[in-house]
């Protein structure tokens, strides 16, 4: 009998699980909530609630940050996540997740419907998460602006950031890898060539939720917390501006104003208001979106660069061409791109629906300001009620008025030099005076000899010769 004590001895200590000894969880799977709620049972807790309603951007890692820095300056005690969101930008998103997982404030997530893709990341890193019956929570793989799956070298990161982000939490890893890796199978939970989701009552089932409540209110009696108040988290008038300015209806009428002011200061001499208000509507749609961190310095070259190359085109080189067209290409561009969440030009994360929005409003604004431009011009330059704009009389040839200059066509049959390359238009020189002429075949070089054949429309025609 007592040789066989050492033997049960030893398989004690081997079936023994190794946390028997252990009296007290991990750091990250302590209820913080809870502990709260016991050292101070009688305290009227104050929690400070912020939400995240819309994709994934810029946007939100600005209303975080600022959530953050609130509720430490009011000494909240727990912090409330109110979130409703299909996904977004992987790097918002891991900004946000590295704002939440050190807070020493208690975080709470309520995902009200939906927490997918970038969303289930940012729900991960929270303290606790609730989710409302009927909600889902997962679907993580990152996507390129068409929808398509991107390279694995992504993948692989964002399965990295998964799995880290639900071991500090300690919530299973694997589940969170299996939400963004279709390769990846857990037995009783998902087969290979899926993607992880859970419904409320599987998240609660295996640990990515610990309540389904209706409401905030069924939230906080979950949680444990009887006594509180909630501070909601308030735009300020800053705020309220730059939302206002990035609605896309706004962003519309912007649009169309720059592109009025630019064809009203192209039909007028000089300098003047239209170029002004051009300006200040350009000024008013890139700096929102460049605080929010949608628009970049790129996004702004672009649309410069477009502006510059249209200037080029109509007042260095004759008709429409190819420069005419990139600049307007350019200038489409900037404008649609400095509304989509993309970093540069990778738009891994950004919905292709987002950024054809973006397209699509920056082509029906073109479309009715230029439509509008064309017909108000015809109204402002043709009706005598502006008489400052346009003349009251009509100057006509029976009446005796001309435009003909009798010396000009005295030129015809002389010879002279292109003072400048003609292309088709340009400026000779005959008889040491300079004269706008027009070639009639072909491009003529500088310097090249020329003869005049003709004279129309107050306009001297050459050749080679």
């Amino acid at each position: 009998m007592k040789a066989l004590i050492p033997i049960l001895m030893v398989l004690a200590l081997f079936f023994t699980p190794a946390n028997a000894g252990m009296t007290e969880e991990p750091e990250s799977r302590r209820d913080r909530v809870k502990e709260a709620v016991e050292a101070d049972p009688g305290k009227n807790f104050l929690v400070y609630k912020y939400e995240i309603k819309q994709n994934i951007a810029r946007p939100a890692v600005r209303l975080t940050r600022r959530a953050f820095e609130e509720a430490d300056s009011l000494n909240a005690d727990f912090v409330l996540l109110h979130m409703n969101t299909y996904g977004g930008m992987v790097d918002a998103a891991d900004s946000i997740r590295t704002r939440i997982m050190p807070s020493p404030i208690p975080v709470i997530v309520f995902v009200d419907n939906n927490a997918a893709s970038a969303g289930a990341l940012i729900s991960i890193a929270a303290d606790h998460i609730y989710i409302r019956p009927g909600g889902n929570i997962g679907a993580a793989t990152v996507v390129d602006q068409t929808g398509e799956v991107v390279p694995d070298k992504y993948q692989s990161y964002m399965r990295s950031t998964m799995r880290s982000t639900a071991e500090a939490k300690g919530r299973d890893p694997e589940i969170a890898q299996a939400m963004v890796d279709p390769s990846f199978e857990i037995e009783g939970i998902i087969e290979e060539g899926k993607v992880l989701t859970f419904t409320a009552s599987e998240a609660m089932r295996w640990g990515y939720a610990e309540g389904t409540p209706e409401n905030i209110t069924e939230l906080m009696e979950m949680a444990g917390i009887h006594n509180y108040e909630i501070i909601e988290q308030q735009l300020t008038f800053i705020d309220k501006i730059i939302q206002f300015l990035i609605s896309p209806i706004v962003s519309g009428i912007l649009i169309m104003l720059i592109l009025a002011g630019i064809y009203f200061e192209l039909q007028t001499p000089g300098i003047g208001l239209p170029i002004l208000v051009a300006l200040s509507a350009a000024l008013l749609y890139f700096a929102p979106l460049y605080l929010e961190g949608l628009a970049g310095n790129y996004e702004i070259a672009l649309f410069v660069l477009g502006l510059i190359l249209i200037a080029v085109e109509l007042f260095a080189i004759p008709g429409f061409g190819v420069t005419g067209v990139l600049g307007v290409i350019f200038m489409v561009t900037g404008l649609a791109l400095a509304m989509v969440g993309n970093v540069g030009f990778d738009f891994t994360g950004v919905a292709f629906a987002e950024v054809l929005r973006a397209f699509l409003i920056v082509i029906i604004a073109a479309f009715f300001s230029l439509t509008g431009s064309f017909y108000l011009g015809q109204k402002l330059f043709t009706t005598n009620r502006f008489g400052e704009l346009a003349l009251d009389t009509v100057q006509k040839t029976s009446s005796g008025y001309t435009s003909a200059n009798p010396m000009m066509k005295s030129l015809v049959g002389k010879q002279g030099v292109a003072f400048t390359m003609l292309r088709p238009s340009g400026k000779v020189e005959i008889e040491d005076d300079i004269y706008d002429a027009t070639a009639l075949t072909g491009f003529i070089d500088k310097g090249e000899t020329v003869k005049v054949v003709k004279y129309e429309t107050s306009q001297v025609f050459v050749v080679k010769g």
